[in-house]
């Protein structure tokens, strides 16, 4: 892993529950620099653990064993607390407001061993190993349809898409949302959930429309996660 830079923020405070899931976001702002001095003011109220650069550069700005402030109002396996419970990694990228691009090689081969360290350190199961919109489908689209999550699935460190024996179960759209739900979503923006889940699984077509296919991707990553493949 690359030599991390400390950039102390002083926006943080105590956890109050053991670390269980990795938030993956996007900075969303014009450039690395507007977004490094937004996480460092104290007047933002936010701020993350590690910022990956477009060059690969990663600089640390909060102690992994405090609760940095990247994940607000967002919950996911029940969990509301996320910021107790995660690891926040901003990645640098305008994100859709300002112009979404795809996230560079070196800023890849960068985050790839830092999310491989910390997975390790904490015994993060792949399931928790997820993006903003995942954890607040209402509020939020990063780190968006263009990451590579089959890169670092293929490497054990999040859950791979399903792509074998897909079978539709048919459910109405309401079966959807409650086995979304039980999957960790927070569906309470039904359509909401439904787009985030698209953008995860099914990023070439984030309609908010719940069919066959979705249908069939989420009874997979349920059943896996029943037999013990996915935790």
């Amino acid at each position: 892993m690359s030599e991390i830079i400390d950039c102390p923020s002083p926006n943080f405070d105590d956890r109050s529950l053991p670390v269980s899931i990795l938030v993956l976001h996007y900075t969303g702002m014009q450039d690395a620099a507007s977004a490094i001095s937004w996480l460092i003011n104290p007047t933002s109220k936010v701020s993350c653990h590690y910022v990956v650069a477009e060059d690969g550069q990663v600089l640390r700005l909060v102690e992994e064993e405090k609760r940095a402030w990247h994940a607000g109002r967002s919950k996911w396996r029940g969990i509301t607390d996320v910021n107790s419970a995660s690891i926040g990694i901003e990645i640098v990228n305008p994100g859709h407001e300002w112009g979404y691009r795809p996230f560079p090689e070196a800023q890849m081969t960068a985050l790839t061993p830092l999310v491989a360290e910390i997975v390790r350190t904490f015994d993060i199961a792949p399931a928790n190993v997820v993006g903003h919109s995942d954890v607040a489908p209402a509020r939020k689209q990063d780190p968006g349809e263009l990451f590579d999550w089959e890169r670092l699935a293929r490497l054990g460190l999040a859950l791979p898409r399903p792509g074998r024996s897909l079978a539709d179960p048919h459910w109405t759209d309401g079966g959807f949302l409650l086995a979304l739900d039980r999957f960790g979503y927070d569906v309470a923006d039904g359509p909401a959930a439904v787009r985030a889940f698209q953008r995860r699984w099914r990023p070439e077509a984030i309609d908010g429309v719940i069919d066959g296919q979705c249908r069939a991707i989420l009874l997979s990553l349920l059943l896996d996660r029943e037999r013990g493949h996915a935790r």
